[in-house]
């Protein structure tokens, strides 16, 4: 029976097969992104989360045990000044594996295995509720003065537009006419005195 034993042996010896993860696990960490085989990608994804757990970790025994399996040491220390603030919140899911087609002479399928960026590892942020801008109260007799300011103004304003909406052009015409008669009777009052005086001389005559 099979237990205990993970991993896929991809027909390659036991030493072969670490060999070749740890070179792609190094490349992968140092470039953010790799392309290989379905196979391998799959497979290559325990050992990148195995890498980021420890480098979450952060002591001295986890960095010793990630330079076991990285081979630069400019790797790890990136790896480990990144891991925490890029990887802290998540548990899990640090890498994506992408199918890209087959390749071109034997037909194989081909992947692109990528570190996920934070973006996609935090979520989308929240949108923040915006505050409303308080308006300070105004003192109470400020506010009654100016409504009552308010008031007089517009019933001035509609009464002035009443009496012009009520004034029609005939009535206007008419009074224009009054004024006209008015000043004419005015002047003939003026000359009446001086007609009696004639009439009332040519009497006694």
């Amino acid at each position: 029976m099979r237990h205990r034993k993970t991993g896929l042996k991809l027909n390659r010896t036991a030493s072969h097969r670490d060999a070749m993860f740890r070179n792609m696990v190094t490349s992968l960490f140092k470039h953010q992104r790799i392309q290989t085989t379905d196979a391998k990608a799959k497979e290559l994804r325990r050992w990148a989360d195995r890498l980021i757990t420890l480098a979450k970790r952060g002591d001295l025994h986890a960095r010793r045990q990630a330079l076991t399996i990285i081979r630069e040491k400019s790797v790890v220390h990136k790896l480990f000044e990144d891991a925490p603030s890029r990887y802290g919140k998540t548990a899990g899911g640090y890498t994506r594996v992408i199918k890209i087609g087959r390749r071109a002479g034997d037909a194989a399928p081909v992947s692109i295995v990528e570190l996920v960026s934070p973006k996609t590892v935090t979520g989308k942020p929240k949108k923040k509720a915006a505050k409303k801008k308080e308006i300070p109260a105004a003192p109470k007799e400020q506010t009654a003065k100016s409504i009552t300011k308010t008031e007089k103004e517009t019933l001035t304003e509609s009464a002035e537009e009443v009496k012009e909406e009520t004034a029609s052009p005939g009535e206007t015409d008419a009074t224009d006419e009054e004024k006209v008669i008015g000043e004419k009777l005015s002047e003939d009052n003026e000359d009446s005195p001086a007609t009696s005086k004639e009439d009332a001389s040519s009497g006694k005559k």
